[in-house]
C-alpha cells in the first residue's frame, strides 16, 4: 500500500504539492480565530456535584461565587475613610448592568472580612453576565478598564480576569517559543543534514501541521469547550511531531538515492519504509492521546483533540505533501549543501553499532544498571500530592496571582473561603417546615468537627445554600476529610445536596480521575498491544515495549515531583512551587509520553526487524538497525527537545512542567531506554523477541502492517526456540 502511494505521488507530485498548500492556507485563514473560540481553563468537570452545585447557585442567587476579586489598597487611608468609600461605591455603581449581574463590598455588605488586616485595603466581588466562561469573560472585557478607582491602587484577580491573564499569557509564551524555536530548529537540521534544502523540509512540514490543527480547534471548539492550554499542545507537539517524520522520511529518501534508486522507485521504496514507519507512529502515539478523552474535563478532552489533529496531520504532511517536494527535487535534496555530505548509508562497524554491541556482551550488568537509574528517579514520585490549580500558575507580575497572594497574607483567615451545601428541597425554601428543617441542617453542619461555622447564606424556589466556614487551607487533606464528614451529615427529608467550591472541586477532581483512570490504562495496553503485534508480529516485543514506558513514565514522574512539589530550580525555572502537582498535568503527561515512547520505539524496532528479516540474526540485527536509527532518534529528540525546553521559559506554571516533562522524558527514552535497556533486553531474548504462535503468525501474515510488499513473513519464527540466546556479532 505504501509503495503504491509513493508511486502516485511521485506521478501527481504538482497536484499532491498544490493541493496540500491550499488545505494548509485555507485552515490558517480559519484558524487563526481559534484563541476567541478557547474557554480560560477547563480544569472542572460539567455534571460533578461541585459544578451542579455552582451552576444552582448561579441560576438561584444573586450573590454566588465571585467572577471576580477586586482588591483596593491606599497606602495613607483607611477604608473608615469616607473618601475610600465614595471612590470604590462610585466604582461599582457605573458598572454598567449589560456586564455586571451583581457586587458585593465592604460597606453595605458589613462584612469584615472584606477587610485587609491594616485596614488600608478591602476587596469587592463581581459577578458577570454570561452562561459560561466565555461569555463571563467576555463581559469583563466590557468593565476591565472602568475598575479602578481614583486615588487608589487597584489590583483585579479571581476566577474570570486570572483566566484572562492565563490566556493572554499563553500566546505570547507560544509566540516566542516559536521565534526561539524556529531558528535553532533550522541549525540543528543543517547540522543533521548537511544542506539547506534537505533542513527546510521538516520545518515546513510543521508548519502546515500547525495550521491544520489550529483549524481543527477552532471547528471542534464550535460544539465543545476547548481550553486555552490546547494550543500550547497544538503549536509544540505539531512542530516537533512533523520535525522528527521528516527527519526520518528526507533521510530514508536521500538513503535511497544514494544507493543508485531512481526518483520515482527512490519515493516508492522510502514510505514502503520509513513511511510505513510514520503511519505506524503516527497512529500508535494518536491512539494513546485519545485516552484523555475519557476523562470528564475540558482541559483534558481538549488536549486529546488538539493532540490527535497535531500528529494525524503531521503524519499526513509528512506521507503525501513532504513525498511531493522530495518527488519534485530528486537528487536536488542536497542542493545548497554547506560541506561535502557524508553517506547517508551508516557502517556496518560506525559508533552505534559498537555501542550496540557492548551492551549486548553484558546485557545483564547495563539492563540491571539502567533499571536502577530509573526506579532511583522514580523513588519520588511515591510521595506525590495532588492539588487543583490556582492563581499560582500566574507569575508574580500577574494582577490575578497578586489578588491571590495579598488575599492569603493580608486579610483575615486568607480570604473568604467555605464549603457550600446547595440543597434542592421537594417543597421549596418558605415552607416554614422546610426552613425549620434547613436550620437545623445549618446546626449540624456547623457542629461537624472541622468546621468553624455554618450558616444559610442563600434561598430562592426550592434551592438552598448553607456555606461553611473552616480553617485551614482549601486544598489540603484535612479540608477533603471535613468534606467527607459534612457529606455524611443527615439531609432534610426528601432533599438532595451539591456540595460546591474550593475543596469540593479538588475533590470532585480526585475521584473523577480515579473512577476513569483504570479504564483508560486498559485501553492504551490493549490497543497499544494490538497496534505493535501488527506491525512486528512479536506477542513479546509490545510488552517489552510497554514495561520500558512505564519505567521511563515513573522515571519522569519522580523527577516532575522533585523539580515541582519540592520547589527545586525555582529560580532557573522562573517557578514558585505550589508544594503540590495539579492531577490533570500527569494524566495529560502520560498519554503524551507513552505515545511518544512508543514513537522512538517503532522506530528504532521497525529497523531491527527489517535487518532481521535479511539477516536472521537477532544480535546482528539489533546491532546494525541501532547503527541506522541512533543517530536519528537521537538527532529526533534533540531537535524534539528545542520547542518543549522553549516552552519551558514560560510564565505559566502549568507549561513549564508540560515542558520540563516532556523534556526529562525524551532525553531519557532516547538514551537510556532506546540505546541501552532496549539492546540489551532483545540480546537476552534472542529470537524469542520475534516469536509468535502459529494462530497469532497467519493472523499477522494476513493483517500485518509490513515495511514493504515484498518482505518474506515466514522468515520470522514461528515457534520458541530451544535457546534464545545467541553468541554476539563482531
Amino acid at each position: 500500500m505504501f509503495e503504491r502511494l509513493g508511486r502516485f505521488i511521485h506521478r501527481r507530485r504538482s497536484v499532491v504539492l498544490a493541493a496540500s498548500v491550499v488545505l494548509a492556507v485555507l485552515s490558517g485563514i480559519y484558524g487563526v480565530g481559534v484563541f476567541g473560540d478557547m474557554v480560560p481553563n477547563g480544569f472542572e468537570a460539567k455534571g460533578a456535584d461541585s459544578h451542579t452545585a455552582a451552576v444552582l447557585a448561579d441560576k438561584s442567587f444573586a450573590q454566588r461565587s465571585p467572577d471576580a476579586v477586586v482588591i483596593y489598597r491606599s497606602a495613607d487611608r483607611t477604608v473608615d475613610d469616607p473618601a475610600f468609600r465614595q471612590a470604590v461605591e462610585g466604582v461599582l455603581d457605573a458598572l454598567p448592568a449589560t456586564a455586571v449581574t451583581g457586587s458585593v463590598d465592604y460597606w453595605r455588605s458589613g462584612m469584615q472580612a472584606l477587610v485587609s488586616n491594616d485596614r488600608h485595603a478591602t476587596y469587592t466581588l463581581l459577578n458577570f453576565v454570561g452562561e459560561d466562561d466565555n461569555a463571563k469573560q467576555n463581559s469583563y472585557l466590557k468593565v476591565k478598564d472602568k475598575l479602578s478607582a481614583a486615588g487608589l491602587q487597584t489590583i483585579q484577580g479571581g476566577n474570570t480576569p486570572a483566566g484572562y491573564e492565563a490566556g493572554q499569557q499563553v500566546g505570547n509564551d507560544l509566540g516566542m517559543a516559536e521565534g526561539l524555536s524556529f531558528p535553532v530548529l533550522f541549525i540543528f537540521l543543517v547540522v543533521v543534514f548537511g544542506g539547506l534544502v534537505a533542513a527546510s523540509l521538516p520545518l515546513a512540514v510543521g508548519g502546515l501541521s500547525i495550521l491544520g490543527s489550529m483549524a481543527v480547534l477552532r471547528l471542534f471548539a464550535q460544539f465543545t469547550d476547548i481550553s486555552v492550554f490546547a494550543m500550547s499542545l497544538v503549536t509544540i507537539l505539531g512542530l516537533a511531531v512533523a520535525i522528527d517524520y521528516g527527519l526520518f522520511i528526507v533521510s530514508r529518501f536521500r538513503e535511497e538515492m544514494e544507493q543508485g534508486r531512481s526518483g520515482a522507485d527512490a519515493l516508492a521504496r522510502t514510505l514502503a519504509t520509513a513511511g510505513r514507519t510514520v503511519a505506524v507512529s503516527g497512529v500508535t502515539v494518536a491512539v494513546a492521546l485519545t485516552s484523555m478523552a475519557f476523562f470528564p474535563f475540558a482541559f483534558l478532552k481538549s488536549m486529546a483533540y488538539g493532540g490527535v489533529a497535531a500528529v494525524l496531520l503531521s503524519m499526513f504532511f509528512s506521507l503525501v505533501a513532504l513525498p511531493a517536494v522530495l518527488a519534485l527535487l530528486g537528487p536536488r535534496i542536497n542542493a545548497l549543501s554547506l560541506w561535502k555530505q557524508r553517506s547517508v548509508i551508516p557502517s556496518a562497524t560506525g559508533f552505534w553499532y559498537r555501542l550496540s554491541q557492548g551492551v549486548m556482551r553484558r546485557p545483564v550488568l547495563v539492563a540491571s544498571a539502567a533499571v536502577v537509574l530509573l526506579l532511583a528517579l522514580a523513588a519520588p514520585v511515591l510521595r506525590i500530592q495532588f492539588g487543583v490549580n490556582d492563581a499560582r500558575q500566574l507569575p508574580n507580575s500577574a494582577q490575578g496571582r497578586q489578588v491571590f497572594n495579598m488575599l492569603q497574607t493580608d486579610f483575615p483567615d486568607g480570604g473568604a473561603k467555605t464549603i457550600d451545601a446547595v440543597l434542592v428541597l421537594p417543597a421549596g425554601v418558605n415552607a416554614p417546615a422546610q426552613q425549620t428543617a434547613l436550620g437545623s441542617y445549618a446546626k449540624r453542619l456547623g457542629a461537624v468537627p472541622g468546621a468553624r461555622s455554618a450558616q444559610v447564606t442563600g434561598a430562592a424556589g426550592d434551592v438552598a445554600r448553607v456555606s461553611v466556614d473552616y480553617d485551614g487551607v482549601a486544598v489540603s487533606t484535612s479540608s477533603r476529610d471535613l468534606l467527607h464528614r459534612l457529606r455524611a451529615a443527615a439531609l432534610p427529608a426528601g432533599a438532595k445536596v451539591y456540595f460546591g467550591g474550593e475543596t469540593a472541586q479538588y475533590d470532585d477532581t480526585l475521584r473523577l480521575l480515579g473512577a476513569t483512570l483504570p479504564g483508560m490504562l486498559v485501553y492504551i495496553a490493549v490497543t497499544t498491544y494490538l497496534l505493535l503485534f501488527l506491525a512486528f508480529g512479536s506477542v513479546l516485543l509490545p510488552l517489552k515495549a510497554m514495561a520500558m514506558n512505564l519505567l521511563s513514565l515513573a522515571a519522569t514522574f519522580g523527577v516532575l515531583v522533585w523539580v515541582f512539589q519540592d520547589g527545586h530550580f525555582e529560580g532557573l525555572l522562573g517557578f514558585q512551587s505550589t508544594g503540590n502537582i495539579e492531577p490533570n498535568n500527569p494524566i495529560m503527561l502520560f498519554a503524551l509520553i507513552f505515545g511518544l515512547s512508543m514513537d522512538y520505539e517503532v522506530f528504532l524496532m521497525s529497523r531491527v526487524r527489517e535487518q532481521y528479516v535479511a539477516l536472521g540474526d537477532p544480535t546482528a540485527a539489533v546491532a546494525t538497525g541501532v547503527q541506522r536509527t541512533g543517530r536519528l532518534i537521537t538527532s529526533a529528540a534533540l531537535l524534539m527537545c528545542v520547542p518543549l525546553a522553549a516552552m519551558s521559559s514560560s510564565k505559566i506554571l502549568t507549561m513549564i512542567l508540560f515542558g520540563v516533562g516532556m523534556v526529562v522524558a525524551i532525553v531519557l527514552d532516547a538514551t537510556v531506554v532506546r540505546m541501552l535497556l532496549v539492546p540489551a533486553i532483545m540480546r537476552l531474548l534472542g529470537h524469542a523477541g520475534w516469536w509468535a504462535p502459529a494462530p497469532l503468525r497467519r493472523v499477522y501474515d494476513r493483517f500485518g502492517i509490513r515495511e514493504s510488499d515484498g518482505e518474506l513473513a515466514p522468515s520470522l519464527p514461528t515457534r520458541p526456540p530451544a535457546d534464545t540466546v545467541e553468541s554476539p556479532t563482531h
